[in-house]
């Protein structure tokens, strides 16, 4: 579905008249994080009943733990402050999810499982609960594209 210019401003008029955003905080360490993957059928905000200001959402293609991710938080720890570590990095990753199309480009995945969204997603909560400052929790959730609902696949832990 293609959604023109346009369309794009009008449904931003009927956002700004909410006021919804003023006066919200700019996020900090402790702003909940999640990180999701880029697939329009799973928006972490809404799957999460997130509102606006309610946390930080990152996406990446299969909502993957990368080295680019992992700069991408320690960057914005700094630009909150640079607090004591703290809050909850949630990991989204979901079934039906198009990385599986790239199992057969393993050099671009840096062999991390696909196939299997449970999986996947205890590998990359380890990785971020090794990578991250201690302190901060770390859960894994999957989002099932059929039903709607999330599972608990790792659940949060501090380091």
């Amino acid at each position: 579905m293609t959604i023109s210019s346009g369309e794009l401003v009008r449904r931003n008029a009927v956002f700004a008249a909410t006021g919804a955003f003023a006066g919200l905080p700019f996020p900090t360490s402790d702003t909940l994080q999640v990180l999701g993957c880029v697939d329009s059928r799973v928006d972490p905000g809404d799957v999460l009943g997130l509102q606006l200001g309610d946390g930080v959402v990152m996406r990446n293609i299969g909502g993957r733990i990368t080295p680019a991710a992992l700069r991408e938080w320690a960057l914005l720890g700094r630009l909150g402050g640079d607090q004591s570590p703290g809050g909850h990095l949630v990991i989204l990753q979901h079934t039906d999810c198009g990385i599986t199309r790239l199992a057969d480009y393993p050099e671009q995945l840096a062999g991390k499982a696909v196939a299997d969204p449970y999986a996947a997603v205890r590998i990359d909560a380890a990785i971020a609960r090794h990578a991250l400052p201690p302190g901060r929790a770390v859960s894994g959730l999957v989002y099932d594209v059929a039903t709607g609902l999330i599972e608990i696949a790792d659940p949060a832990t501090g380091q």
